[in-house]
C-alpha cells in the first residue's frame, strides 16, 4: 500500500473513531466471505460500520482519536457506532452464532473495555426498547387516572 493511500485510510479512520462512542475489536480468523457479509448486513441495519484494517493503521488512527491502551495484534475486524449498545449487541450476537468470531476488546465511551464489559452492554435493552419503557413509565399515571375516573363514572351510574 502506498504512503498516500495509508495516510488517507488513517485520516478516514481517525475521523470515524473521533465521531463515535463505541469501537469493538474482534478476531475473525477462519470466517468465510459469506459470514463476513452477514455481519456487515446485520451491522448496516443498526448504523454500525464494519471494516478489516491493518493493525498498524488502526493503532495510529485510534491513538489520533484519543483511544489508547489496548494492544492490537493478530487478525482484527473493527465495529464502530454512535450507539454503544448497538455495536456491543452486534458483536456479541454474531459471536454466539459463529465460534470463530471472538470479541477481543474495544473502547466504550472513550475508555478501554474488556470482553466482559462489552458483553454486559450487549445484554442491555436497545435504544428503542429503552425509549418505549420510558414512555410507558410516563404514561402509567395518566392511564391509572383514566381507569380510576372510568370506574368512578360506572359506580355513579349504578347508584343512580
Amino acid at each position: 500500500m502506498l504512503k498516500a493511500k495509508k495516510a488517507e485510510v488513517i485520516a478516514q479512520l481517525t475521523s470515524s473513531f473521533e465521531n463515535t462512542t463505541a469501537v469493538v475489536i474482534c478476531d475473525y480468523k477462519g470466517l468465510g466471505v459469506s459470514e463476513l457479509e452477514a455481519l456487515r448486513k446485520a451491522a448496516k441495519t443498526k448504523d454500525t460500520s464494519v471494516q478489516v484494517v491493518k493493525n498498524t493503521l488502526a493503532t495510529i488512527a485510534l491513538n489520533n482519536a484519543g483511544m489508547s491502551g489496548v494492544e492490537i495484534k493478530d487478525t482484527n475486524i473493527f465495529l464502530w457506532s454512535d450507539d454503544v449498545i448497538s455495536a456491543s449487541k452486534i458483536a456479541a450476537d454474531f459471536a454466539k452464532t459463529n465460534d470463530k468470531f471472538v470479541i477481543k476488546s474495544g473502547y466504550l465511551d472513550g475508555e478501554p473495555a474488556d470482553v466482559a464489559k462489552i458483553e454486559a452492554f450487549a445484554k442491555l435493552p436497545g435504544r428503542e426498547e429503552l425509549l418505549g419503557m420510558l414512555a410507558a413509565t410516563w404514561m402509567a399515571p395518566v392511564a391509572n387516572f383514566t381507569i380510576g375516573l372510568d370506574a368512578l363514572k360506572r359506580k355513579k351510574e349504578e347508584e343512580a
